[in-house]
């Protein structure tokens, strides 16, 4: 049996714990983490901003104590400061000044991400917010409070970005969605899909900036009153900076850890890294994606992140586990317009120099003769011009067919080709699809 520390206790962290304490009984599990909560879902902060949900509460689904009555010990608030990897030994300080030493046969490095914030000229004003942490949209809540608050700008039009952007605007501000960007969510979707969520988020009051970079703030009495670009000024209230996130490797800095360009550990198909014993987990570490061949990449994703301990967890312990790889399958829902993607999109297969050809088709969700709550969706299919391989696919829709990429991420990481796919057994009723669906005549209709 082994005593494993696992440094970060959050999504990955927390599957990896429980998936050894679940499974595998012996086992000494030490927990470290900087923060005062784990387990909180960030995806729920703007659903929680926009007063779709009445509090954070539900946001939570691991405690400290849950850990400890499966036989952890857990240390809160408790911010790991350096390791001895070679003398197997990590060393932490808690919020009480109390110092730890504790060595270790496993090491789980799960220690997230960063919010990337420019040092922007004025960026040091107040009600210039970041949203990662629980704490920051605790603050962002509570300053909401504050009917003096009018004017919002959000920096970063990526998913973060448009569901924040949506959450003021419900929230009854003035909201501005500014990003460098021609048009929104560009590293999830083909232009023809951004554009769509970008007039629809126009149709709904919030002012899109795009093509626009941010320069510097101005502010009075200490707060922001002003957001500067490279093409005009917006006087503003608060602003939200979410552009991007960025792996949290400083504990392996000179290490001689292998690493990808922007600092995520690499790890094998078993989760660990380049060095014996010592595995990594979630935003801080690489991915294998199948949509670039299975090549190590980078997705901060929570579902990501759960996969990953899941799998570093059992292998820990000896039952050898490889990971599939993923797809990137995502999704996101804008004022009721629901929009899905998995693999390759068109645009970064170019950029990536992969030939690949394209089948897009916008039909009605169910039968035709189906009268009511009948909308539209599109499906768009990326494949390999040569394998005629499934890369990638991406839906619309105010229906919700979300289910329906989940079957592409499948036929992504099985590569499946576009001709097999056309002839698939795909039912039909017609409360549901059509007798020949968007997904098939897509299929049947690629060149």
């Amino acid at each position: 049996m082994s005593k494993i520390v696992v440094v970060g206790a959050n999504h990955a962290g927390t599957a990896t714990i429980n998936t050894i304490l679940d499974n595998y009984e012996g086992n000494e599990v030490v927990a470290f983490d900087a923060n005062s909560n784990i387990s909180f879902l960030g995806c729920g902060m703007a659903l929680w901003i926009g007063n779709q949900i009445s509090g954070p509460d539900g946001l939570f689904y691991q405690t400290k104590e849950q850990f400890e009555e499966k036989g952890a010990t857990v240390h809160m608030e408790c911010p790991v400061e350096r390791v001895d990897f070679d003398a197997k030994v990590v060393y932490a300080k808690g919020a009480d000044g109390t110092e730890y030493a504790e060595s270790y046969d496993k090491l789980v490095l799960a220690t997230g991400s960063l919010p990337i914030i420019p040092r922007f000229e004025g960026g040091d004003l107040q009600n210039i917010q970041q949203v990662k942490l629980f704490q920051n949209a605790q603050e962002v809540v509570n300053k909401l409070k504050d009917p003096s608050i009018k004017t919002v700008a959000v920096v970063g039009a990526g998913y973060i970005g448009v569901e924040l952007a949506e959450a003021f605007q419900r929230n009854g501000r003035h909201t501005l969605l500014v990003d460098m960007a021609p048009t929104c969510m560009a590293n999830n979707f083909d232009p023809e899909f951004c554009e769509r969520m970008a007039q629809n988020l126009a149709d709904h009051g919030i002012e899109c900036h795009f093509g626009e970079g941010v320069d510097h703030f101005e502010g009075e009495d200490g707060k922001v009153t002003k957001l500067f670009t490279d093409k005009d000024s917006y006087d503003v209230d608060m602003v939200c900076v979410c552009i991007g996130f960025r792996p949290n490797a400083a504990l392996v800095e000179g290490a001689g850890f292998e690493q990808l360009g922007n600092g995520a550990l690499v790890v094998d198909r078993h989760q660990m890294t380049s060095k014996q014993d010592v595995y990594a987990v979630g935003d801080c570490a690489s991915i294998f994606y199948n949509g670039m061949g299975g090549d190590p990449f980078y997705i901060a994703l929570a579902s990501n992140a759960v996969r990953s301990g899941i799998v570093a967890g059992h292998n820990i312990c000896g039952t050898q586990i490889e990971t599939p790889g993923v797809q990137g399958s995502s999704g996101i829902c804008i004022f009721d317009l629901k929009m899905v993607s998995c693999g390759l999109t068109e645009s970064a297969a170019k950029r990536a120099g992969i030939e690949v050809k394209t089948t897009t088709v916008t039909d009605c969700q169910k039968a035709p003769f189906i009268e009511h709550d009948n909308p539209d969706t599109t499906c768009k299919i990326v494949y390999d011009a040569k394998s005629r391989a499934i890369l990638g696919a991406q839906l619309a829709s105010t229906y919700d067919m979300s289910g329906n990429i989940n079957m592409f991420s499948l036929a992504v990481q099985k590569k499946v080709t576009i001709d097999e796919l056309a002839l698939l057994d795909i039912f039909f009723l017609p409360h549901f699809n059509a007798p020949y669906n968007y997904m098939t005549v897509a299929a049947l209709q690629a060149e």
